[in-house]
């Protein structure tokens, strides 16, 4: 891991730009010297577009003594384009303005390639991140293309509990990696999430096996999330990772 630059905001927050081989990323630490509990901040790719959102998402955890950190997708960004994963999101978007259904075939098209990628860049991410002075456990996940979440919450034990957005596309070849998932989870849905599968959302939810699982559903489209929903996220996040 090569931090590339530093700027300390207005805050007392340390924000860093780092790059691990080659994938960039920003960690956010707080105005503390005790180790401090680490929150990973997934999103929807392109990183630079997406900086304004995940800074005020770090502020907010740094608030809470939390350190924060993001990654950019692979295909987002700066990174090497995913042809084929573009394909299939260019046939969903068709779909969706269309009006019609979108197929498995498409969703299993965009979404597999990038879990299979993204996942292992997070759980290196990770040990990166543990290694370094001042960020210690438990961890949590937070935001989020859901199917990375969910085949994350499974196959990485220092996650502690996750705050997810079922406001993507999860294939049904994931339905069983989705039981198998165990840790604590609050799951946020847009219920006129023009981009989305209402449907689909709630069967991904029924599925998941965590024994502690809730569902906060709120009108309003795919960007409507209201504003008490974060904290709502931090006392959950408090409870498991403090």
């Amino acid at each position: 891991m090569h931090f590339t630059t530093e700027q300390r905001l207005d805050d007392g927050v340390l924000e860093r730009e780092f790059t691990l081989g080659e994938i960039p990323g920003i960690l956010w630490t707080p105005a503390t010297s005790a180790p401090a509990p680490l929150v990973l901040m997934g999103h929807p790719g392109g990183l630079a577009k997406m900086y304004p959102r995940l800074a005020a998402r770090a502020q907010a955890a740094a608030a809470e003594g939390y350190a924060a950190a993001t990654i950019e997708l692979p295909g987002g960004g700066d990174r090497p384009r995913l042809p084929a994963v573009d394909e299939a999101r260019a046939d969903l978007r068709r779909a969706i303005q269309a009006g019609e259904p979108v197929g498995d075939e498409v969703v299993e098209r965009l979404v597999l390639p990038l879990v299979d990628q993204a996942v292992p860049e997070w759980r290196a991410t990770l040990d990166a991140l543990l290694a370094l002075p001042g960020i210690g456990g438990p961890v949590g996940f937070s935001g989020g293309v859901l199917a990375i979440a969910i085949r994350l919450a499974v196959v990485e034990p220092r996650i502690a509990a996750a705050v997810l957005f079922a406001g993507s596309f999860v294939p049904r070849s994931m339905f069983d990696e989705a039981r198998q998932v165990t840790i604590p989870l609050l799951v946020l849905l847009q219920w006129d999430d023009e981009g989305n599968d209402r449907q689909l959302a709630l069967d991904v939810f029924d599925a998941l096996g965590s024994p502690e699982k809730t569902l906060h559903a709120n009108m309003g489209g795919h960007t409507g999330i209201p504003r008490f929903e974060g904290d709502d996220g931090s006392r959950f996040l408090a409870r498991h990772l403090k």
